[in-house]
């Protein structure tokens, strides 16, 4: 694995500018799925049950059961 540092981040950077259109395409497609996932496993874990979102989801679950909130049409 590559690590953090400044030398590869630009090893990389040259490394993706050197790719062809359809190359580079890729690997940015690539990255928004990289993405997603991360975004959705941190979304996840946010909202579990022990999770630093879990207070706030639940008082949105009250309000909305107790009509404070209504859906969007």
């Amino acid at each position: 694995m590559i690590s953090g540092n400044t030398s590869s981040t630009k090893q990389i950077q040259e490394a993706i500018l050197s790719l062809s259109d359809a190359e580079r395409i890729s690997i940015i497609n690539w990255l928004i799925q990289i993405d997603r996932k991360i975004w959705d496993s941190e979304i996840e874990t946010d909202f579990s049950e022990n999770g630093p979102g879990s207070k706030l989801l639940a008082q949105i679950k009250k309000d909305f059961k107790s009509g404070c909130c209504t859906t969007w049409d």
